[in-house]
């Protein structure tokens, strides 16, 4: 089997493990969730009133702080939502996952464990 054959059937192979499979339904529902859109519009009007304020000659120093206060505001209602948490801990998991996969390519093709030792102490931390 070709290189490229096999990566495909690990991309097909992970696309069915569950990690991936939570992770694509938290996104959809992260993108279908109402909070989510009217947060996010309101987030890229306030983004864009601030780039309005500042390209402005006369801007109002002010103003600007009490809307990069409202994003503030924004951003952290958001990222308080169930739904963003999800999809947060969901790609976490993934990102996981795929750090294990690339480690475990990385071991065959080296023959070392990620992170043992590369027998150059000018890489080291010190012997364990």
């Amino acid at each position: 089997m070709e290189i490229f054959e096999l990566a495909a059937e690990l991309g097909r192979k992970l696309k069915e493990d569950e990690r991936l499979v939570r992770l694509e339904q938290a996104h959809r529902a992260y993108e279908a969730d109402e909070d989510v859109n009217r947060l996010s519009m309101e987030y890229a009007v306030q983004q864009q009133a601030i780039q309005n304020e500042a390209a402005k000659e006369d801007r109002d120093d002010a103003a600007i702080e009490q809307i990069q206060a409202r994003v503030e505001e924004l951003y952290n209602e958001i990222t308080g939502l169930a739904v963003y948490k999800e999809l947060e801990e969901a790609q976490e998991a993934v990102n996981a996952l795929m750090e294990a996969v690339n480690n475990t390519i990385s071991t065959q093709i080296s023959g070392e464990e990620p992170g043992g030792c590369t027998h150059d102490c000018s890489t080291c931390g010190g012997c364990h």
